[in-house]
């Protein structure tokens, strides 16, 4: 769902960069500037992490490179710090998508000036994926 939210659902998903782009080598976080639509970005990876967060979370997990299983490591780290993995897990959408917001900037409600998907949109498919949700 995050990854629909973000903008990089697909095959390249993994190694897509901010605007686009695709990076070719996964040993280590890009760490490209790259400026698309008036914003300059580290973003990259399936979850669009910044450098900056990326270097903190891989050394406090011990991340080797920026392969899919470390990108998908240091999104559920970003879930459990924003205090959101037991609401994930417990089916608490809103709850969680509410504290993750200011992780994402495409989650509903981040306020980053850059386009947020809707609840209703991203709840569609976080079900269609195998996601479940509590009333």
């Amino acid at each position: 769902m995050i990854q629909y939210s973000e903008g990089t659902l697909g095959k390249d998903a993994y190694r897509t960069l901010y605007g686009g782009e695709l990076a070719e080598d996964l040993s280590k976080h890009p760490n490209r500037k790259v400026t698309k639509w008036g914003l300059t970005s580290t973003a990259a990876g399936a979850y669009q992490i910044l450098n900056k967060t990326w270097q903190e979370i891989a050394q406090k997990l011990g991340l080797q490179d920026f392969s899919p299983q470390s990108q998908d490591r240091a999104a559920i780290e970003l879930i459990a710090r924003r205090k959101a993995l037991d609401d994930v897990m417990a089916g608490r959408f809103s709850q969680a998508i509410s504290k993750c917001r200011k992780e994402w900037a495409s989650l509903p409600g981040a306020g980053y000036n850059q386009t947020e998907k809707s609840s209703k949109a991203l709840a569609q498919i976080y079900k269609a994926v195998g996601g479940t949700l509590v009333a």
